[in-house]
């Protein structure tokens, strides 16, 4: 048998094996997955609230309580996570937001969300309006640059 061909079979046996791992490290995130929002919906309830401001920060600039911060693993700390501030009754809160959801809130507007801890999952109704979701601007290739 060649060198070549034994090389190959090496090659396609660590790729299967790789392909393998993939697959049930995927199924085990699924699964995991699938629980957390188990335990989101069965945790929501419907608030009404004022949404004073909405933005993309990171987690350590969000202005989120102290717990949070320190239940979130180091290496996300940094990352942006979609925020809304939000006068709920008397209280001023921070939230954060699904970002699905996060399109469709107004600002300066009030609310009817769904809520699970300090995390929206859903909107049931707008004040005034009904539910706008935005449409992000596509940007344009490279050909379509040229052709004007």
């Amino acid at each position: 048998m060649p060198v070549w061909s034994i090389v190959l079979l090496v090659i396609i046996a660590i790729l299967i094996a790789i392909l393998v791992a993939l697959i049930i490290v995927g199924n085990k995130l699924r699964k995991k997955q699938a629980q957390n929002q188990e335990q989101i919906d069965a945790a929501k309830q419907v608030m009404s609230m004022l949404i004073i401001d909405k933005g993309k920060k990171k987690l350590k600039e969000a202005g989120l309580p102290k717990m949070v911060l320190e239940q979130t693993p180091k290496y996300l700390r940094g990352s942006k996570v979609t925020v809304v501030k939000a006068k709920i009754g008397p209280k001023i809160m921070v939230l954060m937001a699904d970002p699905k959801v996060y399109d469709q809130i107004p600002v300066k507007a009030e609310i009817k969300a769904e809520v699970s801890g300090i995390y929206i999952t859903g909107i049931k109704s707008v004040r005034g309006g009904k539910i706008v979701v935005e449409e992000k601007k596509k940007k344009k290739g490279l050909f379509k640059k040229k052709s004007k």
